[in-house]
């Protein structure tokens, strides 16, 4: 698990087991003019044990097909529990399959997003990401 300290307030939590993509995806949020920390785990058994022992992000950004524990049992996790209920999700992956945007919506997820190919589109996908759910809503906090 890796950690990105950036002045600001508001943390990310990405759920990634590809570190390509996940160099790419902290690339984008982290060459804005920031306010983000960004924290990284490799799974979904990664991130319970990370959200156990820190306090909650801000936003979860999450792949759905990982080892251990993959990125739906994850989101069926969190929005099981009282405690992290309210964290809003941001599936991104390279899935468009109609199922897994009906299970990921299903469950609680508040965007899917699929991984465009080309890098810039990729880029672009990310920071709109960023400028929606991290500078332009109101985010539960606690």
């Amino acid at each position: 698990m890796s950690r990105t300290a950036m002045a600001g307030t508001l943390t990310v939590l990405l759920v990634e087991d590809d570190p390509g993509d996940a160099l790419m995806i902290e690339e984008a949020l982290l060459d804005r003019d920031g306010g983000h920390t960004l924290c990284r785990a490799a799974d979904g058994m990664e991130a319970l044990e990370w959200l156990r022992a820190h306090p909650r992000p801000d936003l979860v950004i999450l792949d759905l097909n990982m080892p251990r524990m993959d990125g739906r049992e994850l989101l069926s996790a969190m929005k099981a529990d009282e405690r992290w209920r309210t964290i809003p999700v941001v599936v991104l992956t390279t899935s468009a399959a109609p199922d897994d945007v009906r299970r990921s919506y299903d469950l609680h997820a508040n965007a899917f997003v699929t991984k465009p190919v080309e890098l810039e589109s990729f880029l672009a996908a990310v920071r709109g990401i960023d400028e929606f759910f991290l500078r332009l809503v109101t985010l539960p906090r606690g």
